[in-house]
């Protein structure tokens, strides 16, 4: 033990003031460690906007510490004496510092869990590892919360969330009007296109940002991505404008078209703020809060309000618990035993397809796409394909400014490809063209008909839904919400079902 200061590293997603490992620390005894490091930018081939947002959402970040009166010693990618890892660069500071201890809060991600807990013994010095407070739900809270139970289901864990945080419940401890979940009213098609559609806001790039965005065009050139539509807020004031932005302008009506999706319009009247609430740029409780005093000023109706808590309180934290509590192992998980090769158009959005060429043409250019896109579009297709899950993971991964494992993985893996056997979710979430049809206005755009099953202009979805269901009958045909689809394709005559699993093969013979 010296008499040196503590050391305090801030990973890039713990982009928030009062951090756990900063909480209650000294200004004049901590140095903040903030790190670019390669290994982060390289485990998965992120999108090239994710990472510049990151960044510079990290160097904004430091320069908003120091003028706060924090010592911080920031490592850039580029620094010529960058070792590449985070625990080179923690190993490298201690010898630059001399800490007494080092002070950490605890990542997202099993990977850098055991990273971080290999330091003390590499180190020679102290490591206390804090609990990340960002969350409603701790780790221990949920672990009895799912031991108490066979099924573990996110609407009874809202439920539990809900009382627990107060939010939307009455004086009598009773859900406000009467009811938990308001979802189903929140399933209205596409509208007809709105000229007074809310727009986000879209944040220049100062200079700080613009050198970033340079050295990742540079460095990172073969990664998915664009930045010519680069607009994200990197500073917490910038994060907090996008957020009064949709509280003001968005959500009244983001209940209602929640699961809509038009043709280039990739926002409708989504938040957008799922990347700042993950990098730590927004508290999600004080955004909870503002939504629901919103709905109690009469500015937002309650299936709006509801539904947006839910994703956060609800979802968020559910998929946060599911990933902890299920352990490492959870990402190898393969229930349906798929085994094809993620398509090559899902890098290129080159598809006759024109939802998947929608969805993928708009996580291209902006990092982004909604979470019934993700679900029902690209996540459909490759859990209808059947795609190995573990590379539609990584590619969600990848691609999303918002994906960090604790929350992508058991929405790609339990929730999109059912890869788990139903840990997560009581059915596949496996539709053909008649969904997307009915939820957007994709289908009126696409060469191909989504009417039809069989023959070349029949869309792809429909023949591929059955044969997903036929393939997969020994392990899901006892499951009881897929009892009247297996009704229907056993009431179907065998040449029938046959032309349909050969439209299927012929079509899938074509991806190989």
């Amino acid at each position: 033990m010296t008499d040196g200061p503590f050391l305090i590293p801030v990973l890039g997603d713990q982009l928030t003031l009062d951090i756990a490992a900063m909480a209650e620390a000294d200004k004049a005894r901590s140095v903040i460690l903030m790190m670019e490091v390669a290994d982060e930018t390289t485990y998965v081939r992120h999108h090239k906007a994710k990472i510049a947002f990151i960044l510079s959402a990290m160097r904004h970040h430091a320069d908003r510490l120091r003028a706060l009166g924090w010592t911080v010693d920031y490592v850039r990618l580029n620094d010529p004496d960058n070792s590449g890892s985070f625990t080179g660069e923690v190993m490298r500071a201690v010898e630059r510092h001399r800490p007494c201890a080092v002070h950490v809060t605890e990542p997202g991600e099993w990977r850098v869990r055991a990273m971080l807990e290999s330091w003390e013994l590499r180190l020679d010095v102290p490591v206390v590892i804090h609990e990340d407070d960002r969350f409603l739900c701790t780790h221990a809270e949920f672990d009895t919360w799912a031991a108490a139970r066979k099924q573990l289901r996110m609407e009874f864990f809202y439920r539990d969330m809900r009382r627990k945080s107060g939010l939307l419940m009455t004086a009598e401890e009773k859900p406000e009007g009467d009811q938990w979940n308001y979802d189903a009213d929140n399933r209205k098609p596409a509208p007809p296109r709105d000229l007074l559609m809310p727009q986000p806001l879209r944040f220049a790039p100062d200079a700080e940002t613009r050198d970033v965005m340079d050295m990742v065009a540079t460095r990172f050139a073969d990664h998915i991505g664009i930045l010519d539509h680069f607009a994200f807020a990197v500073t917490q004031a910038d994060a907090q404008r996008q957020q009064q932005r949709f509280l003001d302008e968005a959500l009244p009506r983001f209940g209602d078209y929640q699961d809509a999706m038009l043709t280039d319009e990739p926002f409708l009247w989504h938040s957008i703020l799922s990347p700042y609430i993950n990098v730590g740029l927004l508290n999600p409780m004080e955004l909870c809060r503002q939504a629901e005093a919103r709905y109690h000023a009469g500015k937002a109706p309650l299936n709006a309000v509801e539904g947006f808590i839910r994703q956060i309180i609800g979802w968020r934290e559910y998929v946060r618990g599911i990933y902890w509590h299920e352990g490492p192992d959870y990402a190898r998980r393969n229930a349906l035993n798929a085994t094809r090769d993620l398509p090559g158009f899902y890098w290129t959005g080159d598809t006759d397809m024109h939802c998947m060429a929608q969805a993928i043409g708009q996580t291209i250019d902006h990092a982004y796409a909604h979470h019934i896109q993700r679900l029902m579009i690209t996540g459909n297709f490759a859990l209808l394909a059947g795609v190995d899950p573990h590379q539609v993971h990584i590619w969600y991964l990848e691609v999303y400014a918002d994906a960090y494992e604790w929350v992508e993985l058991p929405n790609t893996l339990g929730m999109s490809q059912f890869a788990d056997g139903g840990l997560l979710g009581s059915k596949p979430y496996a539709s053909g063209g008649a969904y997307i049809n009915r939820m957007s206005d994709y289908c009126g755009q696409c060469r191909y008909d989504v009417k039809q099953r069989v023959g070349p202009d029949a869309c792809p979805f429909n023949a591929l839904y059955w044969d997903f269901l036929a393939r997969n009958e020994r392990t899901l045909g006892r499951n009881v919400r897929l009892a009247l689809p297996y009704r229907n394709w056993a009431r179907m005559d065998d040449d029938t079902r046959a032309a349909i699993r050969d439209q299927a093969a012929r079509f899938l013979g074509t991806l190989d």
